[in-house]
């Protein structure tokens, strides 16, 4: 379908139909898939890592869903840690810390200093597979170095593939309320082992890492639901000590739900388990009654494996988390790159043989309007309510 566009000089930042000018600007091969009723749009590049950039759940005058990053667009120089162009969903690869790095050099501090992310997910293009109104297919070759010096070629593909009313109910097990409005897609994410030899623990291996920019506000706040149980068994309900521990007026965890803060204020970060993640997470925001949800692929196994992606050597590189959620905030220096939110989802640890390959599905759901559907469906899929997060002694 052909979107009418008016010049951008008309159109305000932080709408969907800017974002669209705006990128088109950067990347004039854009793809875009689109609903029959032109009111859930996605956009995609593949000049910039396959990433989904944003979406739309109310056509080209509604809010823009995803974080997009002007002032990278902006810079004329390439940074030397991340060009981070924002993207609501992206493909990354992991550990991005621990013995198995492939962010950080051997013999190097882990410490931001050092920290450079991979070309192959930062700066270079993917190749178009296939594409459609409704689906499209991508593919990278990479070659990448890890902190234990060994080197990975592997062959990464991802399809996007936009989802009707039907299908999200279907998979959600709900009924998507009247004056709900939504769009929301299902990602299929894989890499391939393309060496001579086998990857493990021995050689280290990889991982597949999902990442999803929103932007935020102080109205803004990540719900995670947990599967409750004896510590000894499951593990921690939480990991809070990523960049620091997370102040306790910034996150809170009670029946079955944890409750942080994401408001682009301090930069944080929280990690789940495969054996404590329900393979589902959320924000909502208070003041644009917008509530966003992810879902993804868990293996409870007792043999599976997650990675380690603190940026810290020492510690044990296979034991790790399967969900992360990051809140953004100003550095040491007081720079930032935001403020925005991130909801994360992890593969398990890919011990491929040559041309194995390892599949990592990932899903998600924009639902914005009324805001009695909203706490109806939040009440459903993540366990809490409106009048929770409002009651919730949370810093405001």
């Amino acid at each position: 379908m052909t979107l009418k566009m008016k010049p951008i000089t008309d159109m305000v930042r932080g709408q969907f139909e800017y974002d669209l000018a705006y990128l088109k600007e950067q990347d004039p091969n854009l793809l875009l898939l689109t609903d029959e009723t032109n009111k859930g749009i996605v956009i995609l590049s593949t000049k910039y890592q396959g990433k989904v950039f944003t979406s739309t759940a109310t056509g080209l005058t509604g809010k823009s869903l995803g974080w997009v990053n002007y002032k990278a667009f902006e810079n004329n120089e390439l940074n030397e840690h991340i060009h981070a162009y924002g993207g609501e969903d992206r493909l990354w690869i992991g550990p991005e810390g621990g013995q198995y790095s492939i962010f950080f050099k051997d013999g190097n501090q882990q410490d931001f200093a050092n920290w450079h992310t991979p070309s192959a997910i930062d700066t270079e293009s993917w190749q178009l597979i296939s594409n459609s109104t409704r689906r499209v297919v991508m593919s990278k070759d990479m070659t990448l170095e890890n902190y234990l010096g060994t080197t990975f070629s592997l062959y990464a593909e991802r399809s996007v593939t936009l989802l009707d009313r039907q299908t999200i109910n279907d998979k959600l097990s709900i009924t998507i309320p009247q004056g709900v409005d939504f769009v929301a897609y299902d990602t299929r994410n894989s890499i391939t082992n393309k060496n001579q030899f086998a990857w493990t623990p021995k050689t280290g291996t990889l991982c597949i890492w999902m990442l999803d920019m929103c932007p935020t506000n102080q109205s803004s706040y990540t719900l995670v639901p947990y599967i409750d149980g004896n510590e000894k068994d499951l593990g921690p309900i939480v990991k809070s000590n990523y960049f620091g521990e997370v102040p306790a007026d910034r996150l809170q965890v009670h029946d079955g739900v944890i409750y942080f803060k994401t408001d682009g204020n301090y930069r944080s970060k929280l990690g789940l388990k495969a054996k404590r993640t329900l393979g589902i997470a959320g924000n909502y925001d208070l003041e644009n009654k917008r509530l966003n949800i992810i879902t993804f692929s868990v293996d409870r196994h007792p043999d599976a494996t997650y990675l380690n992606q603190s940026w810290d050597p020492e510690q044990d590189p296979l034991v790790g988390c399967a969900l992360n959620a990051y809140n953004d905030g100003p550095l040491e220096d007081g720079s930032q790159m935001g403020p925005f939110l991130e909801l994360e989802s992890v593969s398990p640890a890919a011990f491929l043989k040559p041309d194995e390959q390892l599949t990592h599905t990932h899903t998600v759901y924009h639902f914005s309007g009324d805001e009695a559907g909203l706490d109806k469906m939040m009440k459903t899929l993540l366990h809490t309510s409106i009048e929770e997060i409002r009651r919730n002694s949370i810093s405001q």
